[in-house]
């Protein structure tokens, strides 16, 4: 399998996403213990609806990547930009670390700056959201340390074991981030 090297952070960095690799996302998304993060723990997903959904994301313009560890060229989790707005400037954020490995050791942190990287100062992009169940501290700390503010939430949105649980919004505006990228690659011309 080869990867190519897009945004390139210390740890991971972001390539193009690979339909080939629906397989790999099919196993993470049908584990429980990766899919309790995500809306797709109430959905039974096959390697032909994984590809669907891949295709589908592609086709209405979202931008995703497969996050691959620097030092062994393994896919570990994607991310994506989708729902882009380019009138307003605008877009939500989606990201996953599937191989539970990597967990904890901020991957998810790097590979969410190269995005917002991308977001910002390729895209132009002004704001950029997402939404988070308030069970996946994790998550919750790993988007503050990227810059992501709360604005809301919407409450007892998740059932899942017998528990109600609110959905987090979070946004970070591009006067809010830090490049870690992309100006330092222009800084070498």
């Amino acid at each position: 399998m080869r990867y190519f090297k897009k945004l390139i952070g210390e740890k991971c960095y972001l390539s193009p996403i690979r339909i080939e690799d629906a397989e790999q996302y099919c196993e993470w998304i049908n584990d429980m213990g990766v899919a309790k993060f995500m809306v797709f723990s109430t959905q039974q997903i096959g390697i032909t609806k994984e590809k669907a959904i891949l295709e589908d994301m592609i086709k209405r313009g979202a931008q995703i990547f497969a996050i691959i560890d620097k030092e062994k060229d393994e896919l570990i989790g994607n991310c994506s930009l989708f729902d882009i707005d380019h009138l307003h400037r605008k877009a939500e954020l989606g990201i996953f670390i599937g191989d539970k490995n990597y967990w904890g050791k901020g991957y998810g942190t790097e590979a969410t700056k190269l995005i917002l990287d991308y977001g910002f100062n390729i895209l132009n992009l002004n704001n950029i959201m997402l939404t988070v169940y308030i069970y996946n501290k994790r998550a919750i700390h790993s988007y503050e340390k990227c810059g992501f503010k709360v604005i809301g939430s919407r409450r007892k949105v998740k059932i899942i074991g017998g528990k109600k649980y609110d959905e987090i919004y979070m946004d970070i505006l591009a006067s809010e981030f830090d490049s870690i990228y992309i100006k330092k690659i222009m800084k070498e011309e």
